[in-house]
């Protein structure tokens, strides 16, 4: 009966071959969705609506410079590479991994990490 045991020595061979094969294949796929008319992730990101007024008197007050750039003002804009300087927003005003700037004399906020606007406060 030297068939059945040929058989099982080539199902072994053939998954020893084959397991290394298959594992390569799987791969995981990362997506980025638009955030353009999306609902907020959460709003403990944002600057409330009853915060905003006295947020946007303490840009003034620190005379944060507005930098002209030529991306529309809007939630899911990416604001350029270079030129455009990022400032942590202050505690009292919320927890948030955003940090804010002005553009086109407009506040917003923004995903330090891929520039892009998260919320316009004004």
């Amino acid at each position: 009966m030297q068939k059945p045991r040929t058989l099982i020595a080539l199902a072994v061979l053939a998954s020893a071959i084959g397991a290394p094969l298959a594992a390569q294949a799987q791969t995981t796929i990362i997506e980025e969705r638009s955030t353009v008319g999306a609902a907020p992730p959460s709003a403990d990101y944002f600057i409330s609506e009853t915060e905003r007024p006295a947020f946007r008197e303490y840009v003034v007050r620190e005379r944060v410079p507005s930098y002209a750039v030529t991306v529309p003002v809007a939630r899911g804009s990416v604001l350029p590479e270079s030129g455009v300087t990022y400032y942590d927003v202050p505690q009292q005003y919320g927890a948030t991994t955003y940090r804010y700037t002005v553009v086109n004399d407009r506040t917003v906020l923004v995903d330090p990490r891929s520039r892009r606007i998260m919320q316009v406060l004004d």
